[in-house]
């Protein structure tokens, strides 16, 4: 069964007596424990497409199911509960809070969202730090680690509620070349550790080459599917 079932798939936003048609009737599966990547130039619709897999932006038209779920018929609290259960997040800029120790940052997401009791948020927390190699900084504030280390971060928060597809949207763009390579080999192994899926919006031929699956958008049309064999895993 696929995690991501889009048919039909449009989205437009109107600007006064302008129409912009940011997708424009896109037809795509994705199936679990997939490793993608969506491509294009700018204002090619990608964050959009991602922000409506992600619950954030409701589609105009066409049906989009995501882990066997219609979401185009979730209201707004619906769509928060269905994000907090099944869907993680990752950013280019982070989005760690500073006041937050690093422990407290990939918490976060266990109190706000599913209120998780303590003794079961420390040991999934722990896990989750010592997946990323951060067992030892659990203690320091994001202002005392690297950029490679707060992404690394961000992608124990994104699994911490064991969500079984991961959005990243420009993942390794304010990361130099050696870690970028660092965390997108980490977010591989964490993929066929917990079998999440990772869907990437990104200009970084990094990320395209490893990728499995590869989708080009142009307009807000999907252009082109390929699959990448230097991506596959083992």
């Amino acid at each position: 069964m696929s995690i991501i079932a889009a048919k039909q798939l449009t989205k437009h936003y109107i600007a006064g007596d302008i129409t912009v048609e940011a997708i424009r009737g896109v037809d795509f599966t994705i199936e679990p424990a997939s490793f993608v990547s969506f491509v294009g130039p700018s204002g090619s619709g990608k964050t959009t497409l991602l922000n409506m897999i992600g619950c954030l932006d409701p589609p105009t038209g066409g049906s989009l199911e995501v882990a066997g779920q219609d979401i185009t018929s979730l209201n707004t609290n619906e769509s928060a509960v269905f994000r907090g259960d099944n869907i993680g997040f990752i950013f280019q800029d982070f989005n760690l809070i500073p006041v937050l120790t690093v422990f407290e940052n990939i918490e976060y997401p266990l109190i706000m969202v599913q209120n998780w009791p303590a003794d079961k948020r420390k040991k999934q927390v722990e896990k989750l730090l010592e997946a990323v190699e951060m067992q030892d900084q659990g203690h320091k504030y994001p202002s005392q680690i690297s950029g490679g280390q707060k992404q690394r971060v961000a992608v124990a928060r994104a699994l911490v509620t064991n969500a079984k597809l991961v959005l990243a949207d420009e993942p390794t763009a304010n990361l130099d070349r050696k870690t970028a390579t660092r965390i997108i080999d980490l977010m591989k192994h964490m993929r066929d550790e917990f079998s999440t899926t990772f869907i990437f919006s990104t200009h970084d031929p990094r990320v395209v080459e490893n990728a499995e699956i590869i989708f080009t958008l142009e307009d807000g049309k999907l252009l082109t599917q390929s699959n990448n064999q230097g991506g596959d895993h083992e």
